[in-house]
């Protein structure tokens, strides 16, 4: 696991933005958090670093969004959905392909539907309001090869 720890909505966006330099296509990350955490804050600064225009806001009453930029970004929130059979309805596994990110907030609800490998972030209220602690997991090998590229993130945010 690695730990990181933002000062303000901007780091929080700034690290997003950051983990933005290095996402794939294909990649799946995993938005985990209390309300209000940073899970969309995180999303505007990765969607701004790959070129996105439009605002980018929590798809909590449209569940997804899809934001165009230099990779095409699905941005879901599964807050709402009540059994893990509903992810089909999203047509979760066709949205995770080889042409675009997916990240979804409140993802580890559906682990269990979830496609192959997947980044966790998890954010959590720090000390201040605007402090969060942030902790980053790993479940399969997608990430392998971009951990000190994470690791120099880090150091750099610090």
């Amino acid at each position: 696991m690695i730990q990181i720890s933002t000062k303000s909505v901007e780091e929080t966006k700034k690290f997003g933005a950051e983990l933005a330099g290095i996402a794939r296509a294909g990649d799946l990350i995993l938005l985990c958090g209390d309300l209000g955490a940073g899970k969309t804050s995180f999303t505007q600064g990765f969607g701004l670093a790959l070129g996105v225009t439009s605002p980018i806001t929590s798809p909590t009453f449209t569940l997804a969004n899809c934001y165009e930029g230099n990779l095409i970004i699905n941005h879901l929130d599964v807050y709402r959905l009540t059994h893990i059979e509903e992810t089909r309805d999203l047509g979760l596994h066709e949205l995770v392909d080889d042409h675009s990110v997916t990240l979804i907030e409140w993802g580890d609800v559906i682990i269990g539907a979830l496609p192959g490998g997947y980044i966790e972030i998890r954010f959590n209220l720090g000390e201040t309001s605007d402090d969060r602690d942030i902790n980053i997991q790993f479940s399969g090998s997608d990430w392998n090869d971009r951990l000190d590229a994470i690791e120099a993130i880090k150091e750099r945010l610090c």
